[in-house]
């Protein structure tokens, strides 16, 4: 089963503004843009933020295959909150996705699904045509990869990158512009004005 999971839970801090409550260019937020395009792929999502304004804009939406969790501390990374996902849905596909793509549509997540579809035991991980980007990615919870994670976590690691090197992974390569991270004011000029 895919299960939908959206990490909206950093401190945009590059920003210097919180990235999720952006003004979209087709209209809304970013958070809100982004969990339409996982409503359009008719699984259940998972929404996990530390922040009450996300939980409370993503309830506004009425989604009704939206669960809203706040994560709780500490928050280091997502790392930790992929962990905190796998615990709460043991053996699911977990489409992994970053709230500041804002430029995802739902054509792009069903060709990584597609994709993944080949292979349902590795993790399949978005790249761009020049690197990889783990924020978007499909995460098989199988029990194996729980119990790596969680040793991992346990040992203090909190990159992403660090533990994706011991794990089998595939790349998909998708449209560059649909899945560009945007971090800084400077990145949005092709986007939106805001």
């Amino acid at each position: 089963m895919v299960r939908s999971c959206l990490l909206s839970g950093g401190a945009s801090q590059r920003m210097g503004r919180d990235k999720a409550l952006l003004p979209h260019q087709a209209g809304g937020s970013w958070l809100e843009h982004t969990l339409q395009q996982l409503a359009e792929l008719g699984a259940p999502i998972t929404l996990l933020t530390r922040w009450p304004e996300h939980l409370q804009l993503a309830r506004d939406l009425e989604l009704p295959q939206l669960e809203a969790i706040a994560e709780p501390p500490p928050w280091q990374g997502p790392l930790l909150a992929l962990h905190r996902l796998m615990e709460l849905h043991p053996d699911q596909q977990l489409l992994l996705c970053p709230v500041d793509m804002p430029g995802l549509d739902s054509a792009v997540l069903h060709q990584l699904l597609q994709a993944a579809g080949s292979d349902a035991t590795a993790i399949h991980l978005a790249h761009d045509g020049h690197r990889s980007q783990p924020l978007l990615g499909i995460y098989p919870a199988t029990k194996p990869r729980r119990d790596r994670l969680e040793r991992t976590i346990a040992t203090g690691e909190r990159r992403l990158q660090r533990w994706l090197a011991d794990e089998r992974c595939c790349s998909v390569q998708l449209k560059a512009e649909s899945i560009q991270n945007v971090n800084r004011f400077d990145e949005l000029e092709p986007l939106s004005p805001l």
